[in-house]
């Protein structure tokens, strides 16, 4: 999902050099001067809130947003397209582990009670071992797949599904509301998207967080994120585990 991209624009004004700037811009301000004004970037989930100065752990620096409450990892952190693909071909998540199956099993046990039997789904970055597309074809659905890195066929990409599973995908986008629009453009009326990210919770454990320490996972999703979405998309929203949020478009 590495290659939706974001860059942020912000227009400087020429009195203030850089090093004012970024004090400036890192206290959440707007500069004015001569009827000039640099504005806080659009936050790349909902692009109405602006992103303001949240922490800088170990010299990365995040950001919130104002108006979702997602955390943003800075651009400037980012890996390089090739360094993502290198750690996403590490994870071994073969789709005959138990373990891994287990935990997968948070959300295809909500999901499963709610689609109807012989339903067609995609499993929108699956990545290099799809154990979910199995788990979910074993209990009778049909899955395409869909990874830019380990299954690019674009033509998944043109239908539309009774439901689309996201899992462990979220937390990786550059581009997240490129992507929460096709997801929205990929599912039938009706249809189910089923999101699984590690939800944050306390910014007091932030710096220290298991999820926050991947150098690839750039984006971190609150419920009161996860109920934004809903409510711009026209979604109806359910978290019915922990780290789980269901979507259903109306």
């Amino acid at each position: 999902m590495r290659n939706l991209r974001f860059v942020h624009e912000i227009h400087v004004v020429a009195e203030y050099d850089n090093e004012t700037l970024f004090r400036l811009l890192r206290m959440s301000m707007t500069i004015s001067a001569d009827s000039a004004e640099v504005q806080l970037p659009l936050c790349p989930v909902c692009e109405s809130g602006t992103l303001q100065f949240f922490q800088e752990v170990r010299d990365t620096v995040y950001h919130r947003c104002s108006q979702c409450e997602a955390t943003v990892m800075d651009s400037r952190h980012w890996l390089t397209e090739a360094q993502e693909r290198d750690v996403y071909a590490l994870h071994d998540n073969h789709p005959d582990d138990p373990g891994y199956r287990r935990f997968l099993s948070k959300v295809t046990a909500p999901l499963l009670r709610r689609l109807e039997a012989g339903s067609y789904g995609l499993d929108f970055g699956c990545g290099p071992g799809p154990a979910l597309a199995a788990m979910l074809e074993d209990s009778g659905m049909h899955v395409s797949l869909y990874d830019p890195f380990f299954h690019p066929d674009q033509a998944t990409l043109a239908r539309r599904y009774d439901f689309v599973t996201c899992t462990e995908v979220v937390e990786h986008l550059h581009r997240p509301a490129d992507v929460f629009r096709q997801l929205d453009r990929l599912l039938k009326p009706g249809g189910w998207l089923a999101v699984m990210t590690c939800f944050q919770t306390d910014d007091s454990r932030f710096a220290n967080w298991h999820y926050r320490r991947d150098p690839t996972h750039v984006v971190f999703y609150r419920e009161t994120t996860l109920a934004w979405l809903a409510s711009a998309y026209g979604w109806d929203l359910e978290v019915p585990e922990k780290d789980v949020a269901l979507f259903r478009k109306l």
